[in-house]
């Protein structure tokens, strides 16, 4: 499956499943009320077009509202917040451990650090 735009992840089962099947995941917890959502929505969905990498990278979006329950799992307070993880655990990427609010710039730079770590690693599993 192409992994071209953000994955809709709408329960913790289905987040563990990329967890499981992604190395590397950008998960944006988003609500469609959100304002900043909105705007960084159409930029987050090019850097998802530009980078992902099925089985190494991809961007997860969760909608608060309908899957509170991951949500609650990860202490979402404030929307959007990108949270960055490598084989399921939640790592930070230069120095942020996650993003709150719609900083475009640093989310940028997390994501591309990101591509690149999972693209070397598929560059090494294909040598």
């Amino acid at each position: 499956m192409a992994q071209d735009k953000p994955i809709s992840v709408s329960s913790q089962a289905e987040l563990n499943a990329l967890f499981k099947s992604t190395t590397y995941v950008v998960v944006d917890f988003y609500a469609d009320w959100c304002g900043p959502c909105k705007t960084i929505a159409p930029r987050l969905e090019e850097l998802a077009s530009q980078h992902s990498l099925p089985g190494h990278f991809a961007v997860a979006k969760v909608n608060v509202d309908h899957a509170r329950d991951v949500a609650a799992q990860y202490a979402i307070s404030a929307m959007p917040t990108f949270m960055f993880f490598k084989e399921g655990r939640q790592v930070a990427v230069n120095g942020n451990p996650l993003v709150k609010g719609a900083n475009l710039p640093v989310l940028k730079e997390a994501i591309e650090k990101l591509s690149a770590l999972a693209r070397k690693k598929a560059q090494a599993a294909t040598s």
